[in-house]
């Protein structure tokens, strides 16, 4: 038997009116953005949305919908966004072709 790496927290929702649909589950979109943080000026951000806002880019791939405040959109043009499991971590993880510097522990970027 081995052991679950990613882990999940199950909640039970009352009082919430169930909705008719053919979908067996519901999915939230995941918001990608960048803000200024770290000791090399940026990082990435990943909220949860239930809406595209006016100025998101919406990126449909493989049945997965994301989406891109529009703050990001220039700082991400050509990355790859890819979820790595490891014994010791379970993470996405941004191959940006247009970094041109990051900080020794990998949070923080420059462009």
């Amino acid at each position: 038997m081995s052991a679950s790496i990613a882990r999940a927290t199950v909640r039970a929702v009352s009082r919430r009116k169930i909705l008719s649909t053919r979908a067996a589950l519901t999915l939230i979109g995941l918001k990608v953005g960048v803000r200024t943080r770290g000791c090399n000026g940026l990082t990435y951000t990943l909220d949860y949305t239930k809406n595209k806002e006016q100025s998101d880019e919406e990126v449909l791939q493989d049945g997965v919908r994301v989406f891109i405040e529009k703050k990001a959109q220039l700082t991400l043009l050509g990355t790859e966004m890819d979820f790595v499991e490891t014994k010791l971590s379970s993470e996405f993880v941004f191959n940006n072709p247009n970094i041109k510097g990051t900080c020794g522990c990998g949070e923080s970027f420059n462009i």
